[in-house]
């Protein structure tokens, strides 16, 4: 009787679900036992169509990742793993036997140190939960939470200015809530987008209906039992009865250091995607692969496609030296892509604007070195994406104008 190896991975998320698709499509059923374990209730879904749920542009079935055949065990959390004995145990008090690990264990919102933000438990000391009106936005099942809490809501404060919290601005803008932008950098999408760039994405913000403050912190959340207010360090209160959090990510990395795999600010792991526990494998955003850190699809995919291609078989030598991942935000008129250095200090830099173009206005630029291409920055218009991150990921030269680049020409050289 033929002995099915047993791959285990622990997560449900976009890496988990494209890993067991791509293991799983080449080889005959049967051949292997894929299980996904995900602590969350939901089968695998695209986590970054989540605010297109929010404002109704999409229902949550929507969402749905093939995993190509695999086992999937949703609302089942991975406690522990025993990486000796190639066993894991459930949180319903299962030990199951794994011959491969795959940690794809994903990462936790970040939580920002404000006052008042959970609420009190019996004795008047900050509990656990947040409170009443507070609301993360990571998951599925926050998403339809805060979709009905904004069904009942006055007005909204998000605090954050990344792709995800422009990215909630905007639904709820949409909704037709007054919405109000908390940002501590200087400019919008401060991470992936220089100034002129954040200047384009505040002035569609702020032509959807909502009002940006940026070079401001939130300090406390106001409100005894339920939100009521947002108090900026400046002392001013925004008022609110629903507060949403888009203050970045995390790895998830607890579950591999109990089980002594090594972890810096992610779960280590080798061009092969191995991990220092035999058998252990780690991909997507919970991982550190040659110091770097992501939060983007691009490169959890990439790694997801390296190690099924191992797993399957289809090349056993595969290995991941590193993709630049693209940071992308669809949000209805709104569109922004933005990849590699896009700061110009030690570079050429071309840019273009156009302020007729669509409902806000784009905003291009090209980030040169000699004739390669080393970043770029789309917003309102991502027609040349495609071309732009295939020249950038081959190191091909650039053409003798890069201008050709962009398709159609438009807008004026600044």
């Amino acid at each position: 009787m033929t002995v099915r190896t047993r791959v285990a991975v622990v997560g449900a998320g976009m890496a988990a679900a494209r890993l067991a698709r791509q293991t799983l499509s080449p080889l005959l059923p049967g051949t292997l036992d894929l299980t996904l374990y995900g602590h969350e209730p939901h089968a695998p879904y695209n986590r970054a169509l989540l605010a297109g749920v929010l404002d109704g542009r999409y229902v949550p079935e929507a969402l749905a990742l093939p995993t190509g055949g695999a086992t999937v065990r949703t609302g089942t959390e991975v406690v522990a793993v025993d990486t000796g004995a190639r066993t894991l145990r459930t949180d319903l008090g299962e030990s199951v036997p794994y011959d491969t690990l795959v940690l794809a264990t994903g990462a936790n919102p970040v939580l920002p140190p404000i006052r008042g933000l959970h609420a009190t438990d019996g004795h008047g000391s900050p509990g656990r939960e947040l409170k009443d009106g507070v609301h993360a936005f990571r998951t599925l099942a926050d998403c339809v939470r805060l979709a009905e809490a904004a069904r009942h809501t006055r007005r909204a404060v998000v605090v954050g200015g990344g792709v995800l919290g422009v990215s909630a601005a905007r639904s709820l803008a949409a909704l037709g809530i007054p919405v109000e932008v908390v940002h501590q950098a200087p400019h919008l999408m401060e991470r992936h987008l220089d100034d002129e760039a954040g200047a384009t994405v505040r002035r569609a913000l702020e032509g959807m209906g909502a009002a940006v403050y940026t070079g401001n912190r939130a300090r406390a959340i106001e409100g005894d039992t339920a939100v009521t207010g947002v108090r900026l360090a400046n002392g001013h209160v925004l008022d609110c009865d629903l507060v949403v959090l888009a203050c970045g990510v995390r790895p998830r990395t607890g579950l591999a250091r109990a089980a002594g795999i090594e972890v810096r600010r992610g779960i280590v792991v080798d061009d092969t995607l191995a991990t220092s526990a035999p058998g252990v494998y780690a991909i997507g955003d919970c991982t550190e692969h040659r110091g770097a850190v992501h939060g983007l699809t691009g490169p959890g995919w990439a790694q997801a496609d390296v190690l099924a291609a191992r797993l399957s078989g289809t090349d056993p030598d595969a290995t991941y030296t590193g993709v630049h991942g693209v940071a992308r935000l669809t949000a209805g008129a709104l569109e922004v892509a933005a990849f590699g250095e896009v700061a110009d200090t030690d570079g050429d830099a071309l840019r273009l604007a156009d302020g007729t173009r669509g409902a806000y206005g784009s905003y291009k630029k090209l980030v040169m070195r000699g004739d390669r291409l080393v970043g770029a920055i789309l917003v309102g218009d991502l027609a040349a994406v495609g071309e732009l991150t295939r020249t950038y990921e081959r190191g091909e030269p650039l053409p003798s104008r890069p201008l050709d680049l962009f398709s159609p020409l438009e807008g004026a050289v600044l």
